[in-house]
């Protein structure tokens, strides 16, 4: 499958429409200046993805491009990378729907990666704009992406982290706890709310205890362009039941889960022990700076990111 387009879509449309030091994505973490972003688009390019598409909202695109975009498309053009842009709006809608004007919640996840159409012409990933996930998981997305015969349907992939190593020391988080098989075919996700450290390991704020190796999903999956349609369809179905519930989001995890019972996919799990970095709360940002310097210093990074590629 060499000949194929190999892109890495990153949802960015929850980026505030205000950018400044309270955004968190926007937060320097780098010794550098570098955002968490920064880092994923280092690790996804090292890895040999060659296309970037990122989904945001078209009311923050200038914004976007002064701060993010522009410098971004400055450093991919002379490595070969393409640069893309698609855009999550509330009134993309099927035909017969109309967006209730009560709406302001974004409509998911599931949604946005519906803004990529024709945009994408070969495998990719797609990952969160505010999370790391560690050199290994974009280069065993890659792989699996790269082995897929051509015209491969329904065969996905998500990298699957170990609880413990997602948690946060200041509040309790979603995680989506997955169910795998001997072979590692992801057989369930269960999104899982206010999980948080105890002094045995991890438990759902008030109730059941987890195990701290259990996997889950940081919503980085690798998909091939055949789940569009797949998605389109199952828009419908949710807007059929929620157009009228302000609240509600159609997202990739609940979608995936969904699939698995209907056994209509199959999704291969790739573990990683990479811990995974994220700012969650504002107390997070001090551990999440004191780790990337400490990557910097053992020499997995340049401190001048990008001069390595």
């Amino acid at each position: 499958m060499k000949s194929q387009e190999y892109t890495l879509v990153i949802l960015a449309a929850g980026i505030g429409a205000r950018f400044g030091g309270g955004v968190k994505q926007l937060k320097q973490v780098g010794p550098s200046g570098e955002i968490i972003m920064d880092y994923s688009l280092h690790d996804a390019i090292q890895a040999g993805f060659r296309k970037i598409v990122f989904i945001i909202r078209k009311e923050i695109e200038e914004d976007f491009r002064e701060v993010i975009g522009d410098r971004i498309e400055a450093l991919c053009r002379p490595r070969g990378v393409e640069v893309a842009y698609a855009f999550q709006e509330l009134q993309d809608l099927p035909e017969g729907f109309i967006c209730p004007n009560g709406r302001r919640k974004p409509w998911g996840t599931g949604h946005a990666l519906l803004a990529c159409r024709g945009l994408l012409n070969g495998p990719f990933a797609v990952i969160n704009a505010d999370d790391y996930y560690g050199k290994k998981a974009f280069v065993q997305m890659l792989s699996f992406l790269r082995s897929l015969p051509d015209g491969s349907s329904g065969h996905y992939c998500m990298v699957g982290f170990r609880l413990g190593n997602t948690l946060s020391d200041f509040g309790g988080v979603t995680r989506g706890i997955c169910l795998a098989d001997a072979e590692r075919n992801l057989l369930q996700v269960r999104e899982t709310r206010n999980i948080v450290k105890t002094p045995e390991g991890a438990a759902v704020l008030g109730g059941e205890t987890l195990d701290v190796d259990a996997c889950v999903s940081m919503n980085m999956w690798g998909f091939t362009p055949d789940i569009l349609p797949v998605l389109e369809a199952q828009f419908v179905q949710f807007l059929n039941q929620n157009l009228l519930e302000p609240q509600t989001e159609f997202l990739l995890p609940i979608l995936i889960d969904r699939l698995l019972e209907e056994r209509a996919v199959s999704v291969q799990v790739l573990p990683t022990d990479d811990q995974w970095f994220g700012m969650t709360f504002r107390e997070d940002i001090p551990a999440v700076v004191e780790a990337f310097g400490e990557l910097v210093r053992q020499g997995v990074y340049c401190r001048q990111l990008y001069a390595d590629l």
